[in-house]
């Protein structure tokens, strides 16, 4: 909750006519390493650089389920892995149907920021902008609203929304990465093998760990990847299970330990610029903006309509079973809350476009379709939360 307060801060900040000259002035301040020729805005070390440790906390996650997790045993993940494929095509699809039907109308997608007309071809490149789900977020709704629900179904989100984020890192190593002076690989390939040597350590070297974290990232940022999947490469070479007779896993420790530190700090000063879009005149206009509509309607609807058919084909069609006493209608409140796209979503509308009207819009499309994804959610999960706790307490009368 942290993190939508933060979002909502710093939309209303960029838009705000007392506020909008400082908010700017900080976002554009530019900090320099000059014998690393990094000269990144504040605005930029926030979505490079802060936001790698929210990534370290999904790679340290994915190593643990992949080992020892929901994802360790593929035929009992195959269904939320396969209904994860569909919760990113569905939304794909379905933004770029809303923003073709638009351009096939006028001609092209006009912006409403401006009135410029923009190619079908340029808007479609936010196609991946919808796809991702917020973990941290869904569970949390999760947790608030549906304390009656079966392990099982928090069990799926949590394989699904894995899967969701292992997806996206795959779309922006893919589709938002350039690469250019390729000797930075061997960068990439030294500093993984450091960080992989140290962290296996029985007294860890700390300092060679961050040396290896910080080649990482400098190399991606030199080769053209985005760095912040340093965060991840670096989460998949630490240890998931115990090493010299430890009691538990380095993986889980050090998950433990650096989540607090995602969640109150590097996610919210992530969306407090990330939402920072700012609007000449803010107006119920905004929301005929076909690329607003696209991604809202990509979220709330693409993405548990997705789901849910995807679920459908592989229990129906693939003969992969859901666990006992779960049906498919049963994962919408579930598939509802993957709607929820918040931080990778605000990335890759800043990665997917170098046109200021067409990010902004796709940003306030994702905080409008979030939150409204999360209110759906809500009141779904509520409401099965109870039928559960019903069934439950009928049970123990007899």
């Amino acid at each position: 909750m942290i993190m939508l307060a933060a979002a909502l801060i710093g939309f209303i900040c960029a838009n705000l006519t007392f506020t909008y000259p400082v908010f700017e002035s900080v976002r554009e301040t530019v900090i320099s390493i000059p014998f690393l020729h990094l000269h990144l805005t504040v605005d930029q070390w926030a979505q490079d650089g802060l936001l790698t440790i929210f990534f370290l906390v999904v790679g340290l996650d994915l190593k643990r389920e992949l080992t020892t997790g929901s994802l360790s045993d593929m035929k009992a993940a195959a269904v939320p892995m396969i209904s994860a494929v569909g919760g990113m095509i569905a939304p794909a699809l379905i933004f770029v149907s809303t923003v073709a039907l638009a351009a096939g109308i006028h001609g092209g997608v006009e912006s409403v920021a401006n009135g410029q007309v923009f190619s079908l071809a340029q808007v479609a490149k936010g196609w991946a902008v919808p796809t991702a789900t917020d973990i941290a977020f869904s569970l949390a709704v999760l947790s608030l609203f549906a304390k009656a629900i079966p392990g099982a179904l928090r069990a799926f989100l949590m394989t699904l929304a894995t899967v969701d984020d292992l997806l996206g890192i795959i779309i922006i190593a893919i589709f938002f990465s350039e690469l250019h002076r390729g000797w930075w690989a061997f960068g990439i390939i030294g500093g993984a093998a450091l960080w992989a040597w140290s962290i296996r350590r029985r007294n860890v070297p700390w300092i060679l760990v961050a040396l290896a974290g910080f080649f990482m990232w400098y190399s991606m940022h030199e080769l053209g990847i985005h760095p912040t999947l340093s965060g991840v490469l670096a989460g998949l070479l630490t240890p998931a299970r115990p090493v010299f007779a430890e009691h538990d896993a380095r993986a889980s420790r050090y998950l433990h330990k650096i989540e607090p530190l995602s969640a109150l700090l590097a996610l919210p000063i992530f969306a407090f610029f990330a939402t920072g879009v700012h609007f000449d005149e803010l107006s119920l206009k905004l929301f005929t903006s076909p690329l607003v509509v696209g991604v809202i309607a990509a979220l709330v609807i693409g993405k548990p309509l997705g789901i849910l058919l995807f679920s459908w084909i592989s229990t129906h069609l693939l003969r992969f079973r859901l666990p006992a006493g779960l049906k498919v209608r049963d994962l919408l409140p579930v598939a509802a809350a993957c709607g929820i796209g918040f931080t990778v979503a605000f990335l890759m509308a800043s990665l997917a476009y170098v046109q200021p009207e067409l990010s902004n819009e796709a940003r306030f499309g994702v905080l409008i379709g979030s939150i409204l994804s999360a209110a759906i959610a809500a009141v779904l999960l509520k409401r099965q939360s109870d039928a559960f706790a019903r069934r439950a307490t009928d049970g123990e009368g007899r």
